[in-house]
């Protein structure tokens, strides 16, 4: 059986060649903070790529296809795409939320991150990612409280009226854009941990 013909026997053959290439560079110990580190970034692969698929395709693809008066339109897209992109899109921020608290709790880095490091007297290390906690945890709101009670009203999940979807879609839109500004210093953030610094 090929594993590249379901998505979960892709996955698993991407976690099985992981642990082949660990095993044969540098063996494997039992790690839970980097386990869970792990688990983080491809979590918040799932969620931030998705909020760029949203903006970078999804959005001006739906522009498209509404200006194109003979074409298909895009009732594919929100009837079959969108519910199942925004399904991964939410849960996937929540467990990066998750894994991303669960390390800095484990490591120790947790009050010190939503300190700032203003807790340990200005901890570079606390205020690098910190910003990229706050930025995170910002987004996060975003994504539930924002992001997707106004799509259900867009994608015809909740009953509205057509000026409250009409005022649903410019929400989510701005909300949407808003995460994709902020996702760039909260990467930044994030990254800059194991770097020392956000420019060196």
């Amino acid at each position: 059986m090929n594993p590249l013909t379901t998505i979960k026997g892709t996955i698993s053959a991407g976690v099985v060649l992981a642990i082949v290439i660990a095993l044969a560079t540098m063996g494997v110990k039992l790690n839970v903070p980097s386990l869970i580190m792990w688990l983080h970034v491809l979590a918040g692969i799932t969620w931030i790529g998705l909020l760029y698929y949203f903006n970078f395709v999804q959005v001006p693809a739906l522009a498209a296809a509404a200006a194109d008066q003979g074409g298909p339109g895009g009732a594919g897209i929100t009837k079959y795409v969108a519910p199942r992109a925004l399904l991964w899109f939410r849960w996937g921020a929540v467990f990066t939320w998750l894994t991303g608290a669960t390390y800095l709790g484990h490591t120790g880095l947790l009050v010190d991150a939503f300190t700032l490091g203003l807790r340990s007297n200005g901890s570079a290390q606390g205020m690098f990612i910190g910003v990229g906690a706050w930025l995170g945890t910002i987004m996060l709101f975003n994504v539930w409280v924002l992001i997707w009670p106004n799509q259900k009203k867009v994608l015809g999940l909740v009953e509205a009226t057509a000026d409250q979807i009409a005022k649903a879609r410019r929400v989510a839109f701005l909300t949407s854009r808003a995460n994709t500004m902020l996702s760039v210093p909260m990467l930044m953030s994030m990254v800059s941990l194991g770097h020392a610094g956000f420019f060196l």
